[in-house]
């Protein structure tokens, strides 16, 4: 009953994603569950194409991590060929490049709508470990939403594609209640169980409120590691997270800047440049093959990067000229 497991999945599962998304996903799996067959390439384009992620790439001192689609601790978990960025996954990069002492700057490029509550957490406090230790630069391209947003406010800096959006700080949980399509189907189903909340949220009945308030409690709880640690990331008070930062909106560049949830706008192309000191080609200036294979791969979004050789191309990094932060940004945000 695999279907069934991706169900109980959904329904299991703590959410930090945005609602647009969310509601673009839930359909294809009730849909998924009652027998509609989805091919691989129909999940894909819903939760991310899994080939834009898993890359890791080294212009000069500087490791480029992407970051993209529906985050989650165990992809597999969702569909083998779902797509998507594993918490493990980035954490296995992260661990890589902290160990490399030639690495000196860490640019997460994300585009990610969130995604589940499990592994975002660890992840995070991975990343804030690396404060003083490396330079991480999270860049919005084009999109950072809550899960997503979670990790980049752990970066010493948050730079936004001037199109894009960043934000949506929240945690939600789903309860699909199917009895009455299983009903519809001729499908009745009988759950025998030991434990008195056993089977406490299972999608095959109504929710009951006993199970509603505890399913409210984990929301509550996770709502609050997230507030505490884009607090710690972004220097700020956990008061001033709940009371502003969006309160669960994305916000645009503009908005997202005056609202303290970035500290830049700029192009990927454009942080390469100020990190590494090379011209504003970005990772197009790279001489070698491989450099311009991977800079392509990340620019335009192929699937070049597993197959190549990421060997790092060495030059100093130049401090940047244009740098746009006050000294009391940069004694915060650099620390």
């Amino acid at each position: 009953m695999r279907d069934l497991n991706i169900l109980r999945y959904v329904s299991g599962s703590l959410w930090a994603i945005t609602a647009d998304k969310w509601a673009e996903l839930l359909p294809v799996l009730v849909r998924h569950v009652q027998g509609e067959r989805l091919s691989a390439a129909d999940l894909a384009a819903r939760l991310g194409d899994r080939t834009e992620s898993g890359s890791l790439s080294r212009p000069s001192h500087t490791a480029v991590i992407p970051i993209r689609g529906v985050i989650a601790h165990r992809m597999n978990a969702m569909e083998e060929s779902s797509g998507g960025t594993s918490t493990e996954g980035i954490g296995a990069m992260l661990r890589q490049v902290a160990a490399d002492e030639s690495i000196s700057t860490i640019i997460y490029d994300i585009d990610s709508p969130g995604g589940t509550v499990p592994g975002v957490q660890e992840l995070a406090a991975q990343m804030f470990a690396l404060r003083g230790v490396k330079t991480q630069i999270a860049q919005v391209n084009s999109l950072a939403a809550s899960a997503a947003y979670w990790l980049a406010a752990q970066c010493d800096e948050i730079v936004s594609l001037p199109s894009g959006s960043a934000g949506s700080i929240g945690v939600y949980a789903v309860h699909q209640d199917v009895s009455e399509a299983l009903a519809n189907a001729g499908v009745k189903m009988t759950l025998v169980k030991a434990g008195k909340h056993k089977t406490e949220g299972n999608p095959f009945e109504p929710l009951s409120e006993e199970a509603l308030a505890t399913l409210q409690t984990r929301v509550d709880d996770a709502y609050t590691q997230f507030v505490r640690d884009v607090a710690r990331g972004r220097g700020v008070s956990a008061a001033e997270v709940r009371s502003g930062f969006g309160e669960g909106r994305v916000l645009p560049a503009k908005e997202a800047k005056a609202a303290g949830l970035i500290d830049r706008i700029g192009t990927l192309d454009e942080t390469l440049a100020r990190v590494t000191g090379r011209p504003r080609s970005g990772m197009r200036a790279m001489t070698t093959e491989e450099g311009v294979e991977i800079g392509r791969a990340i620019s335009e979004g192929l699937a070049a990067a597993e197959s190549v050789d990421v060997s790092p191309v060495v030059t100093e990094a130049v401090p940047s000229a244009d740098d746009t932060l006050d000294e009391a940004d940069l004694e915060r945000r650099w620390r």
